[in-house]
């Protein structure tokens, strides 16, 4: 985690449930910001039910930081069934792996 988080007022603007599922999801991410963990493995990490997951999940892909989305989606659908989504952690979020540059 980077400071920026704090010292720019992002972590308080987002709360506490925002900012424990966006650090969960991160937890999965490449060093593009990529990752593709199942609502079920999102819902063991914040100790919840996995609708409830989804519904953080949700709030956390429609809130904003200065205009600018923290977390993207694609969903994929393969032969009409739903795949694992690829949740793209902005580099706005203030988190990265493998020195990934802000």
């Amino acid at each position: 985690m980077y400071v920026d988080a704090v010292k720019s007022g992002l972590l308080a603007d987002m709360g506490a449930e925002m900012w424990h599922t966006l650090c969960v999801i991160a937890s999965y991410m490449n060093e593009r910001g990529e990752c593709y963990p199942t609502q079920a493995q999102i819902a063991r990490g914040i100790g919840t039910s996995r609708t409830a997951a989804s519904r953080r999940i949700k709030r956390l892909l429609d809130y904003r930081w200065n205009e600018k989305p923290i977390v993207t989606v694609i969903k994929k659908r393969e032969g009409g069934v739903f795949d694992n989504n690829r949740y793209t952690v902005q580099p706005i979020s203030g988190l990265a792996m493998f020195d990934r540059k802000k």
